[in-house]
């Protein structure tokens, strides 16, 4: 059976930990970069794997962008190769972290510039960071699976299971009051078999557990749970709440940083027989 190229699939010897993050807009002058290098320092020293959901670059201020102003720009950027720069700098930036970053998936910011300047920032990232620092980064889609497998090496029978993560960057504002969690209640109707659905794309942040009645293995009745996790931002809009478009447009101070999640496998035994689990632990930042 030939496998989809938007399924990103990594193997697992036991507990691992994972860094869900998305939106970090890099190049943004409001980009919390103090933060986001004290949480890639903390992974690093977790030996937790980096999984990025998109809007990972801004890069609003090219040429013909009506987005563009020139306050949201970081000098540094101030070159004729805009763009180039900005993707060196991110270069630069994650190479300590190479060993760990193993996923970028495409938000609303990387498709635009796409669009517009038929260029993809993301891969081009993802190829410096491969071909010049001995990276293992892979691109995906703006929606897709991450499959964790799982195989217990020390059991003869060699049992496995998996872990299975519908992402999508996002959609629409989010809601003021409802902070998305509308958009994960239609995605829970309609995607089967998701352990969790992660989003990103409207800077809320939360975490809640959902759950089905569904069989297990040995066609008993069980309630499978079933997580929901909405990562914000590194990018501080808010900020003194003076003025800026965020401001105008009444949206609130929002949150800043990503989520842990740890993917704990373990046998369980039930009438003689045995089979490998996954427990699963989420915490903020």
């Amino acid at each position: 059976m030939r496998e989809s190229g938007n399924v990103f699939k990594l193997e697992i010897n036991g507990d691992q930990t994972f860094l869900l993050i998305s939106d970090v807009h890099f190049d943004n002058p409001k980009c919390d970069r103090v933060l986001l290098k004290e949480h890639l320092d903390q992974a690093l020293a977790k030996k937790a794997i980096v999984l990025i959901n998109g809007d990972f670059f801004c890069l609003m201020q090219g040429k013909y962008d009506p987005r563009g102003a020139k306050r949201d720009i970081r000098p540094e950027y101030l070159e004729g190769d805009y763009i180039d720069e900005v993707i060196y700098d991110a270069e630069q930036f994650l190479a300590p972290y190479v060993s760990i970053i193993r996923f970028f998936s495409r938000g609303n910011h990387e498709t635009n510039i796409q669009k517009r300047l038929e260029t993809d920032v993301l891969q081009r990232l993802a190829d410096l960071l491969n071909t010049k620092h001995g990276g293992n980064v892979k691109i995906g889609g703006y929606g897709g699976w991450i499959v964790v497998k799982y195989r217990d090496k020390v059991n003869p029978r060699g049992r496995s299971t998996s872990y299975k993560i519908k992402y999508f960057h996002g959609n629409g504002g989010g809601g003021i009051v409802t902070k998305g969690t509308i958009n994960h209640q239609r995605f829970d109707a309609s995607i089967e078999g998701a352990d969790m659905i992660w989003m990103g794309h409207i800077h809320d942040q939360w975490s809640m557990k959902l759950y089905k009645e569904t069989l297990d293995p040995f066609y008993s009745v069980i309630q499978k749970e079933i997580w929901h996790i909405q990562t914000p931002s590194y990018k501080n809009e808010y900020a003194d709440g003076s003025g800026g478009w965020h401001i105008e447009r009444g949206a609130p101070p929002k949150p800043l940083g990503g989520y842990w999640c740890e993917i704990i496998p373990y046998r369980h035994l039930k009438d003689g027989a045995d089979y490998i689990r996954i427990d699963t632990k989420i915490y903020s930042t």
